[in-house]
């Protein structure tokens, strides 16, 4: 489905990115695995997925940083003649009730979640456009759609990715380049592990499946929207939540 696509994971150490990763290289496509802080967990992706027969490769950069994200862009480019798919999935978490929050805590978490999905589209628009085609594909959250209590830095984050997201795909839509957002709903990944299980039992309620999803209900949904049996899809945001939203 994604043979000879060139594709770019951020935040791909671990979680949804992690699976991403994995899928997009089962379905054929080359994928760099984008980390910031865990070299052993992105080479152990790397690892997983050329042992299935996959090409992979890591890339250390901090996506909050704008050269940085510059540079990057440009090697990926220089190395494999294109890219053809990027999914703008690195964030963080630094939750807390409105009044107690630190601004540096706000800007924490918009940096990497909202300045990071800016600077990779910024970085590599002008060579999907040059290709007349690209895939971008931003994580975007339920909370982003419908807000949560102790995550106004999140939300705000993960609202403003929905509308990049619908604004690049008006700009870029003429030319073969579509762009979309996943806003998945609680995903079993480390940050779920980490809640305590009567918690999570309380989330579980108040999905319409009664469950929290896995990181490959995420991944599948990203890997067709990059392929070109999606390519009249743009400017959505789909919700991969089991039923939490409706």
């Amino acid at each position: 489905m994604l043979a000879g696509k060139i594709a770019l994971v951020t935040g791909a150490s671990r979680g949804i990115g992690k699976q991403t990763a994995i899928t997009l290289a089962e379905n054929g496509a080359t994928v760099i695995v984008n980390y910031n802080g865990n070299k052993v967990k992105a080479e152990e992706v790397v690892a997983a997925i050329k042992e299935n027969g996959g090409q992979a490769a890591s890339y250390c950069c901090n996506v909050a940083d704008y050269a940085a994200v510059e540079t990057m862009m440009k090697d990926i480019v220089k190395e494999y003649g294109s890219l053809d798919i990027l999914v703008n999935n690195a964030g963080i978490t630094k939750d807390g009730l409105l009044m107690k929050m630190s601004e540096d805590d706000y800007d924490a978490v918009l940096d990497i979640n909202l300045k990071g999905t800016f600077n990779c589209i910024k970085h590599i628009s002008r060579q999907m456009l040059k290709q007349k085609s690209g895939r971008i594909i931003n994580l975007s959250s339920v909370v982003g759609v419908y807000g949560n209590a102790g995550q106004v830095n999140y939300a705000a984050s993960k609202a403003g990715i929905v509308g990049i997201t619908k604004s690049v795909a008006k700009e870029l839509g003429s030319r073969g380049i579509t762009v979309n957002a996943v806003a998945p709903g609680f995903i079993v990944t480390e940050m779920t592990d980490a809640m305590p299980e009567d918690a999570k039992k309380q989330v579980a309620d108040r999905i319409a499946m009664k469950r929290l999803g896995q990181t490959s209900d995420v991944a599948n949904l990203i890997a067709f929207l990059a392929s070109d049996k999606a390519a009249y899809i743009t400017g959505q945001v789909i919700c991969v939540d089991g039923g939490m939203s409706i």
